[in-house]
C-alpha cells in the first residue's frame, strides 16, 4: 500500500459481518442482493441470534461455495439462509453440500419475470435435496423460519417469537382503534 493511499475504514463491510459464534449463516450470490438480505440480519440482531453475513457466488466462487457449505456444521452453524436472483443456483447448490436446513430467498431480479425464475429454481429441487423457499424478497420470513427451527431447542427464542407475534398483533389493533376513531396515522 502506498503512503498516500486512503486508510481502510475501521468498521467491517456488512458483506463480511460476523457475530461471535454464529449459528445462522446468511449468504447471497451478489452485492445487489445485500439490501434484501439485510432484513434477515436485522431480525437476528433484534432476537440476539449470532449470525454471519457474506457473499458466496455459485457461479463466480464455486470453490468458496463448496467450502462454505461443507464447513458450516463444523463451524457451529445450524441453519443457512441463501438468497439468489435469476437462475438462483446458490440455495440448491448449498443444499447439495450440507445436511443443514437451507432456506432460500428468491430475489426480485431485473428480468421481466421479477423473481419468478428464482422461485421456480428453488421450488423444483430434486427429492433428497430440499430448499425451504419463502416469498420473493422474503428475507424477514426466512429469518423467522430459521428462528422457529432454532426454537425447537431454545426456549428463549420461542419467547422472543411470541413477543414478536404479539407486537404484530398490537400494531394491527392500534390501527383498528385509529380507524374507529376516524383517522389513521402512518408509522
Amino acid at each position: 500500500m502506498s503512503p498516500n493511499a486512503p486508510a481502510t475504514p475501521a468498521t467491517p463491510s456488512p458483506v463480511e459481518e460476523t457475530r461471535d459464534n454464529p449459528i445462522v449463516g446468511i449468504i447471497m450470490g451478489s452485492q445487489s442482493d445485500i439490501k434484501v438480505m439485510m432484513a434477515a440480519a436485522e431480525l437476528f440482531r433484534q432476537f440476539n441470534i449470532p449470525h454471519e453475513f457474506t457473499l458466496v457466488s455459485a457461479h463466480r466462487t464455486p470453490h468458496r461455495l463448496i467450502d462454505y457449505a461443507e464447513s458450516a456444521r463444523k463451524r457451529g452453524l445450524r441453519v443457512l439462509i441463501a438468497g439468489g436472483g435469476g437462475a438462483a443456483h446458490l440455495p440448491g447448490m448449498v443444499a447439495a453440500f450440507t445436511t443443514l436446513p437451507v432456506i432460500g430467498v428468491p430475489i426480485n431480479s431485473s428480468t421481466s419475470i421479477r423473481g419468478l425464475d428464482s422461485v421456480l429454481s428453488m421450488l423444483q429441487m430434486p427429492a433428497g435435496v430440499p430448499v425451504a423457499t419463502v416469498a420473493i424478497d422474503g428475507a424477514t420470513n426466512a429469518a423467522i423460519l430459521a428462528t422457529q427451527i432454532l426454537g425447537l431447542t431454545n426456549a428463549r427464542l420461542v419467547d422472543a417469537l411470541e413477543k414478536y407475534r404479539t407486537s404484530l398483533k398490537d400494531k394491527v389493533m392500534r390501527t383498528i382503534d385509529e380507524l374507529r376513531k376516524g383517522g389513521f396515522n402512518e408509522e
